[in-house]
């Protein structure tokens, strides 16, 4: 009985060791639940850190769009590289800025046009706004202007700009370098002066009574400054008649039909070394198919386009073409298109290679705004309208 209530040697080992499974598994999960919840607050501040460092790469992802996004809004120019074509090697600079006749729609398209289909590597300027949009009525403000120092042939398609006499002189030195210049519509008022500005350029205002270059740039380069409409504006449109004598001329190869809804300008006596091209029959209405005015004014026709060899010193001429046609809409004719390209090839000396009938398909859309004051589409910037990838 007594033997039987005390414990043997090996319970009594058993119990101990009982015992100390006991503690030491206690131990053991203690120690585990420990290194667990050590290694979950370490995994939670890993996710954390994940997240943080996710979260700034957004960030910087962001700002970085921001930045590109600025900076491609900040570009001043625009510039089509060349295709194939006779213009390889050859570099035209296109300036708009004018209030009217929708020229930041009318180059672009037209630059388009001699890069895709003739090789020539165009670059276009626009009177911009601070924030780089394309804003005609920044009459002192064409960023990129620079960009004529190294031009062949300058495109001019502004009115009444007073440029910091810092980027005037770009304009000046081009033209005094005697380069090729072609003027379109309100070229011949290019550029407006105050009275009594003292910028060493003001002579070349408009309206300049300077003896020495009376009637500005528009009169002493194009060949007429602003006089005038001669036309209704607005409700009479023009009809492109070429005059006897100069149809064989190169710049008129494959022109036959040119009409636009812009009117007549008045243009007074031109230089002796002028050739009209194309003279302007005034429309009774806005349509190609409006009959001419009878009451007198095309008897005779006004000049709405002519050509000038200006002699240099020595040897050549510097060429010049004024147009006072070329608004947004008036470039929907095909054959207005062709006299323009064929232009340029004529100013740059590569008259030998205008084809019977150039190619002047348009490039791309092209859904020309209605000339008017305060039409232009606001907040567009100069990269906007590239060129998709690939065209």
């Amino acid at each position: 009985m007594l033997r039987s209530l005390m414990p043997t040697t090996s319970a009594r080992i058993g119990a101990r060791t009982c015992a100390l499974i006991c503690a030491l598994t206690c131990a053991l999960t203690g120690a585990l639940t420990g290194t667990l919840v050590l290694a979950g607050c370490a995994s939670d501040d890993l996710a954390q850190a994940a997240a943080e460092e996710a979260e700034a790469t957004a960030q910087a992802a962001q700002a970085a769009a921001a930045a590109e996004a600025a900076r491609i809004a900040a570009l001043p120019a625009l510039t089509y590289e060349p295709g194939p074509g006779p213009g390889a090697g050859r570099h035209i600079v296109l300036i708009a800025g004018d209030e009217e006749y929708r020229s930041e729609e009318a180059l672009p398209q037209l630059a388009k046009i001699l890069a895709v289909r003739h090789g020539f590597r165009c670059t276009v300027l626009f009177s911009t706004a601070a924030d780089g949009s394309i804003d005609p009525g920044a009459r002192d403000h064409i960023p990129g202007i620079d960009a004529v120092d190294h031009a062949d042939l300058l495109v001019l398609f502004t009115r009444f700009r007073q440029l910091p006499d810092e980027d005037m002189a770009h304009l000046v030195n081009f033209v005094n370098s005697k380069r090729p210049v072609i003027g379109l519509r309100t070229a011949t008022h290019a550029f407006a002066y105050d009275a009594g500005s003292k910028s060493p350029y003001a002579s070349w205002s408009w309206d300049s009574t300077d003896a020495a270059y009376p009637g500005g740039f528009g009169k002493q380069v194009l060949g007429e400054t602003w006089v005038a409409h001669y036309g209704h504006h607005g409700e009479e449109s023009t009809r492109g008649v070429i005059p006897d004598g100069v149809a064989a001329h190169a710049i008129l190869r494959g022109v036959s039909d040119v009409w636009g809804p812009t009117d007549v300008y008045t243009v007074g006596p031109l230089p002796p070394d002028a050739t009209v091209l194309l003279e302007g029959e005034v429309l009774s209405g806005m349509s190609s198919s409006s009959p001419p005015v009878t009451d007198g004014r095309n008897e005779p026709r006004m000049p709405v386009t002519w050509i000038r060899e200006i002699a240099l010193p020595g040897s050549g001429a510097q060429r010049v073409l004024c147009s006072t046609m070329g608004a947004s809409v008036d470039l929907q004719s095909e054959d207005l298109r062709r006299l323009l390209v064929n232009a340029c090839y004529w100013c740059l000396l590569l008259a030998q290679e205008i084809p019977e009938r150039s190619n002047v398909d348009l490039v791309g859309s092209y859904e020309p705004t209605m000339f008017g004051f305060g039409k232009h589409k606001p907040g567009v910037h100069p990269l906007d309208l590239a060129l998709p990838a690939g065209e």
